[in-house]
């Protein structure tokens, strides 16, 4: 059991693109439309034929495709495929079905924006959200604010990696108090992030974002292990939130969302996420407590971000 755990964490990192985005523009003339989608060139990798693959996995109901063609921006790192499609009729209202975490990984998030003369529209797809009605209708101050904060909290919940993330918070904390102290500081730091880099010229790259992480989590591992006794733990869960941070930053920048409400939607989520962990980590530890698991789950933690560390310097 113990070795089934470690081989899954282990192997987790390969698919643990924490920061899985693509974004999308159609643009609707009468009976015609015209799309776009831009996609990071690590995402692409290990599909088959793109060129062809990728638009088969996002659909417009009563669209043919007339034409489409893909290119590599090298400059940008990034996959562009351009898409014109012929409707029987101009429309009024389009459903889309996405499913690109299908060709991609689990957590993939594709954001696609949609005009109509005037009108515009905005839909996110990923696991389990993958079907759509776009009815370019202004949407009420009320649904703002509930999309865009159901979107903070699914992202920070949004795949194993965010939750191992979190559960190596609620490990390193060794009481309620240092517990409290931790998760303030990780969403003061998650905060600050945001909020600090909407007024700087300097643009995290993901791989960077997911790398700095990686190297973030193993050594609060190493400090679990090595240092048990060590003091502001509060201050390293600080820099964790800081890099957490950059990752909403990039979903608030591509999406155009509120980072306000982003930011609170995501503290919903892991708030109480982190007291679920904590909790079940300290039953665990009560109860096998001859097997040492926290100190064999810092060593799988450390196993996981340098796994991850080197998987994303070759990516």
């Amino acid at each position: 059991m113990r070795r089934a755990l470690c081989l899954a964490l282990l192997a987790s990192p390969a698919y643990a693109h924490v920061l899985s985005m693509s974004s999308g523009d159609l643009v609707i003339i009468g009976a015609r439309a015209h799309y776009e989608l831009r996609m990071p060139l690590y995402e692409v990798t290990p599909v088959p034929n793109p060129e062809r693959t990728l638009l088969q996995h996002i659909r417009f109901a009563g669209a043919r495709l007339v034409r489409s063609e893909c290119r590599t921006d090298t400059a940008r790192d990034t996959y562009v495929c351009a898409a014109d499609y012929e409707f029987a009729a101009p429309v009024d209202r389009l459903e889309v079905e996405c499913t690109f975490t299908a060709i991609t990984v689990p957590n993939h998030v594709h954001l696609l924006r949609a005009s109509l003369g005037e009108k515009r529209d905005t839909a996110i797809f990923e696991l389990g959200f993958t079907r759509t009605t776009m009815r370019f209708r202004p949407p009420t101050s009320a649904e703002i604010a509930i999309a865009q904060a159901g979107a903070g909290f699914v992202r920070a919940l949004g795949g194993a990696v965010q939750v191992l993330f979190l559960a190596a918070l609620a490990l390193a904390a060794r009481s309620r108090r240092e517990l409290l102290a931790i998760a303030a500081m990780f969403l003061l730091g998650q905060v600050a992030s945001v909020l600090t880099m909407a007024h700087v010229s300097w643009q995290p790259a993901p791989r960077f974002v997911e790398a700095a992480t990686a190297l973030a989590v193993a050594y609060l591992a190493v400090e679990i292990l090595l240092l048990p006794q060590a003091g502001a733990r509060w201050l390293v869960a600080g820099v964790l939130g800081a890099l957490h941070g950059l990752y909403f930053h990039l979903f608030v920048q591509t999406t155009g969302y509120s980072p306000v409400l982003v930011l609170l939607g995501a503290a919903l989520a892991e708030v109480p996420a982190i007291a679920v962990l904590a909790l079940a980590l300290s039953r665990v530890g009560r109860l096998a407590k001859a097997f040492r698991p926290v100190q064999v789950a810092a060593s799988a933690l450390l196993a996981f971000g340098m796994v991850w560390f080197l998987l994303r310097l070759r990516s």
